[in-house]
């Protein structure tokens, strides 16, 4: 007998047919004795739906009363749900995020997870009533309705578990795992048994979309073993744990992730004097624009050029503000470029596996990948390259660390 917390996104609860599936899949996990706490989104589109509602009032709508508004979505979804287990002769309660009391602090719309009482939900366990609670959602110390941004049920799931100390944290979604690569981007991408917190976190920063960053960090820090599974069909998914593979068949790398949501600016002929790249820097990040890659190069008669990405979206405010630092520095030229993607190799055996770096240029070499820039971590090596060569490069960096063959398979070609 385990207590499980599991987590369904909008899309496996995107209907009352879906809802009714979800009812069945928890019925069979309380029958087989387990107690189980349950995390829901809204129904999928409803958040949108209610942002245009109130877009349709107030251009930027209150913040307070913006999440007042869209935390009603989760909470449909857990009555729904309640009702469905009924039907089903099983014990249930909703949950809005304020009677559990997540507490947290007033960022509205972003707000961050402070305290959880585990009271309420305890009672209903110890009752052997399935709990259910509505994600993305919390209240201040004032008793003002808050919510965490977007993906934030992830987050919810996440920390009901680590303050129930419960077995297992289990996200239900459209996928049945974490794979090594986009699937629609390379037909031969594997379902991964088992990934580290570590890797996870680098797949998710680098693009990949299964899970929400904030999400895996808290459950990285409080030890949460966390599974992603499919709400659609029935199998293993992927644990994600702190537990390293150091065994003989132990991969390199794990995955290869990427984002087509980068841009990049640089700016030419910048005197090469202390304190310069807070001069250029220090105006985006007060702006609130959160920098990537930066890349410094010393040229000839104490000039540099100065290069870095930021998000596709923030690349007309990060220009702006640049060409201004750039006009005030007596720089040259200022050059933006929106026409890059980043891609990644990520993996903790990098640690323990020499010339990966070269084995990944090399790659793309071959196939006429042009490297712009290069970043890297303990476990981590991006690169930003021309977008119209990312697929190409994706399929590559797959089919050279032999991402699409199984680790004892790698172990027994190398024997």
């Amino acid at each position: 007998m385990a207590l499980i917390v599991q987590k369904f996104g909008g899309t496996s609860v995107g209907s009352v047919e879906r809802i009714e599936h979800v009812a069945d899949k928890v019925a069979s996990f309380r029958r087989h004795g387990h107690d189980v706490v349950v995390v829901v989104s809204a129904m999928s589109g409803e958040t949108n739906r209610l942002i245009g509602l109130a877009q349709a009032i107030q251009e930027h709508p209150t913040p307070r009363e913006l999440d007042v508004l869209v935390a009603t979505g989760e909470q449909v979804t857990t009555a729904l749900l309640c009702m469905a287990l009924h039907k089903r002769e099983v014990a249930a309660r909703s949950y809005n995020g304020g009677q559990v009391r997540i507490l947290t602090d007033d960022a509205h719309t972003k707000a961050r997870i402070q305290h959880i009482d585990d009271h309420n939900m305890r009672t209903d366990l110890d009752a052997g009533r399935v709990v259910v609670v509505a994600g993305f959602q919390g209240v201040d110390e004032h008793g003002n309705i808050t919510t965490l941004g977007r993906g934030g049920s992830d987050t919810t799931a996440v920390a009901l578990a680590a303050a129930l100390k419960a077995d297992e944290c289990q996200i239900y979604t459209d996928v049945d795992g974490v794979y090594t690569t986009d699937p629609r981007v390379v037909d031969g991408a594997r379902r991964l048994e088992k990934i580290t917190f570590e890797e996870m976190l680098e797949m998710a920063s680098m693009g990949s979309k299964v899970l929400q960053i904030r999400a895996v960090e808290f459950a990285g820090k409080y030890a949460v073993p966390l599974r992603v599974l499919s709400s659609f069909e029935e199998g293993p998914g992927t644990l994600i744990t702190l537990e390293e593979d150091t065994g003989m068949e132990a991969p390199a790398i794990a995955g290869i992730a990427f984002n087509r949501d980068e841009a990049k600016l640089t700016v030419l002929g910048v005197p090469d004097t202390p304190g310069v790249a807070y001069q250029i820097l220090g105006p985006i990040g007060e702006a609130n624009i959160e920098v990537d890659v930066i890349l410094q190069n010393i040229g000839e008669q104490a000039k540099t050029d100065f290069t870095f990405t930021v998000a596709r979206g923030d690349l007309a405010r990060a220009e702006a503000i640049l060409r201004d630092t750039a006009a005030a520095l007596s720089a040259s030229e200022v050059r933006a470029d929106p026409r890059i993607a980043k891609v990644s190799v990520v993996g903790v055996g990098m640690r323990s596996h020499a010339g990966v770096a070269s084995r990944m240029f090399k790659a793309l070499a071959e196939v006429g990948v042009n490297i712009q820039m290069i970043s890297t971590s303990e476990i981590k090596i991006s690169v930003i390259i021309e977008e119209k060569y990312l697929e190409l490069a994706v399929r590559t960096l797959h089919s050279a660390f032999e991402l699409d063959v199984e680790p004892e398979d790698q172990t027994a070609k190398a024997v």
